[in-house]
């Protein structure tokens, strides 16, 4: 089992930086890899950025690329995604999750640890 709880999400205008932590305990996350998910009401839930936990090997939606950082810092077992040029649209509860395997995967449904989730709201 891995426990997953997420934090620094909130309210930012436009153009704002956020930086949210994950931070995994139990089973070692070594050979997992670990991602972040978003969903706004109505929509479905989204891949954002997975980083595979041996090789740091990463991988973005289109979307976020080159203004989202997924990062992982390996002594503390806790996973990173700071966000710049923050848009209305990436409006969303971000959910942090843990795969069980070293390769990524874009669908939430090879993901088998979930986070409880931490709201991002970006004001236009």
């Amino acid at each position: 089992q891995v426990q997953l709880v997420e934090s620094g999400g909130g309210l930012v205008q436009a153009g704002g930086s956020l930086r949210l932590s994950c931070a995994a305990s139990g089973r070692s996350t070594r050979g997992t890899a670990m991602g972040w998910f978003r969903q706004a009401p109505e929509k479905e839930r989204e891949f954002v950025a997975a980083i595979s936990w041996n090789s740091g090997i990463t991988r973005y939606v289109e979307s976020v690329k080159g203004r989202f950082t997924i990062s992982r810092d390996v002594a503390t077992n806790t996973v990173y995604l700071q966000m710049n040029s923050l848009k209305p649209e990436d409006t969303a509860v971000y959910y942090c999750a843990a795969n069980a395997d070293v390769l990524i995967y874009v669908s939430p449904s090879h993901y088998d640890y979930w986070g409880q989730g931490t709201q991002v709201t970006v004001s236009s």
